[in-house]
């Protein structure tokens, strides 16, 4: 038996996720979490074996969250559940120390592969993420992704931007000065080509670092 957490602010996509994997004699979900911060405190109090854990939440997101639970040096294992299959979304996910990554709209047998593998320590990927990450990875000439050169700190000032927050919100969050939130906007800018915010906050929705 494989003891399940799942950690999504939605409640009907948790309770849908709770009844999908009822079907599975293999599975016992243990507990629940609305955000990420929840998510780190059911670790702790439910010890799951596998904490299927959404990317954008409130209080903590997913990255939040995954680096807090690795803090914790636990057994859990954790995989990343995301609205988009992004390759970008994928690879940012893993290098935070997640397990694996698989999309929301995956159907229970691609779910309980996931789960399964993660719990015997794999790594997962959606087989047209992982091919994809292959065939680029191994062509000396591939482009590197334009998000791939911004840092933690420029992705994490890039998400709250395109949510509509203001610099001095920002700086709030996360406990830094309002004049390098200014300056990490401005890197941002420059490394993704783009122009103001309304361009940052359109192209995290099309590349899946942001749900509405």
């Amino acid at each position: 038996m494989i003891k399940i957490a799942i950690a999504d602010d939605h409640a009907l996509l948790r309770e849908g996720m709770r009844r999908m994997l009822s079907q599975s004699e293999l599975i016992e979900v243990v507990g629940e979490a609305s955000n990420g911060a929840e998510a780190v405190e059911v670790v702790k109090e439910k010890a799951p074996d596998v904490l299927l854990l959404d990317i954008t939440m409130p209080v903590k997101d997913g990255i939040e969250a995954t680096a807090d639970i690795l803090a914790l040096n636990v057994n859990t294992k954790i995989l990343i559940l995301s609205m988009h299959a992004d390759e970008q979304y994928a690879l940012r996910t893993l290098r935070a120390g997640a397990n694996g990554f698989i999309s929301k709209g995956a159907r229970l047998e691609e779910l309980l592969k996931a789960i399964t593998d993660v719990h015997e320590g794999q790594r997962y990927l959606p087989d047209k993420i992982a091919t994809s990450f292959a065939e680029r990875h191994i062509r000396p000439d591939a482009e590197k992704p334009l998000v791939e050169t911004l840092s933690k700190r420029e992705f994490q000032v890039m998400t709250h931007l395109a949510q509509g927050m203001t610099n001095r919100e920002i700086a709030g969050v996360l406990q830094i000065s309002v004049k390098t939130v200014d300056t990490h906007r401005s890197h941002v800018l420059k490394k993704l080509e783009l122009r103001n915010n309304s361009d940052i906050t359109r192209f995290a929705i099309q590349h899946g670092y942001i749900q509405f």
